[in-house]
């Protein structure tokens, strides 16, 4: 159980700039019920309430905790093969 695969775990990334704002961006792998998945979270320091100056743990731990609430609560569809 120590592969991030299959803790179905949110991994800390990095921090990047771009013309928008500042995000923290994380990794997400994981398996359940016979479906591996995997994505990419990018979360903006602004709508987490933290600012770039403050403490990497507070930063890293308020984005992830905001962006796997968002995560939870996406509804996904599926796209359909009519728009291939």
């Amino acid at each position: 159980m120590n592969d991030l695969h299959e803790n179905n775990l949110v991994r800390f990334k990095n921090i990047s700039k771009k013309k928008n704002g500042i995000f923290a961006n994380f990794k997400v792998k994981g398996v359940r019920g016979g479906t591996s998945f995997s994505a990419s979270i990018a979360v903006d320091l602004d709508a987490a309430d933290v600012h770039a100056g403050d403490p990497l743990e507070r930063i890293i731990e308020e984005c992830a905790r905001i962006g796997v609430r968002e995560v939870q609560k996406s509804e996904l569809q599926f796209e359909g093969i009519t728009s291939i």
